[in-house]
C-alpha cells in the first residue's frame, strides 16, 4: 500500500504519450529483463553496493524494470552511472534522461523500459524505492 500522495501517484499506471513515444524510441530489444540486468552488471562492476533489480511490468506504468544501487562516494557514483551507460549505449539503447550527475547523491539514467538509481546510503534510506515498489518481484543477478 502506498505510504503517500506522492507514492500513490508513482504507483498509478498514467498514459503520457510522449513519455510512451520516447520508450518505444528507446527500446532496441523487447527483453527489458536483459537490459536490466546488463545495467545491475556494470554496475557491480564498479563496487555498486546493495543492488537491487525490481520488475514492475505490470505494476508502473512508466517503466519496466528499476536498477537501485549505492556507492560511498560522489565518484564512486559517477564511476557507476558512467559504467552503466556506456554499456546500455554500447548495446545500442538510447538514454533519453539523466539527473544528479557530477556531484549528486542520487544519479537518476532514464533508458526508458529501464531505470537506474545510484544513491549514497544514506540517500537511498531516505527515499526506500525498494519499500514503495515492495511488492514488486526482484531480479537475481549472477
Amino acid at each position: 500500500m502506498p505510504k503517500s500522495p506522492t507514492q500513490m501517484a508513482l504507483s498509478r499506471k498514467q498514459s503520457d504519450p510522449t513519455r510512451a513515444a520516447a520508450r518505444a524510441a528507446a527500446r532496441v530489444d523487447e527483453d527489458s529483463r536483459r537490459t536490466a540486468v546488463a545495467a545491475a552488471r556494470a554496475a557491480l562492476e564498479k563496487k555498486a553496493e546493495g543492488l537491487v533489480v525490481l520488475d514492475l511490468r505490470g505494476v508502473s506504468g512508466y517503466t519496466d524494470f528499476l536498477v537501485i544501487g549505492s556507492g560511498t562516494s560522489d565518484r564512486q557514483l559517477e564511476a557507476i552511472a558512467d559504467s552503466v551507460e556506456k554499456e546500455l549505449v554500447a548495446q545500442g539503447h538510447r538514454l533519453i534522461g539523466s539527473e544528479g550527475q557530477r556531484g549528486g547523491r542520487w544519479v537518476l539514467l532514464d533508458f526508458g523500459d529501464v531505470v537506474v538509481h545510484v544513491f549514497h546510503l544514506d540517500e537511498r534510506e531516505h527515499y526506500d524505492l525498494e519499500g514503495l515498489w515492495a511488492d514488486a518481484p526482484r531480479v537475481e543477478v549472477e
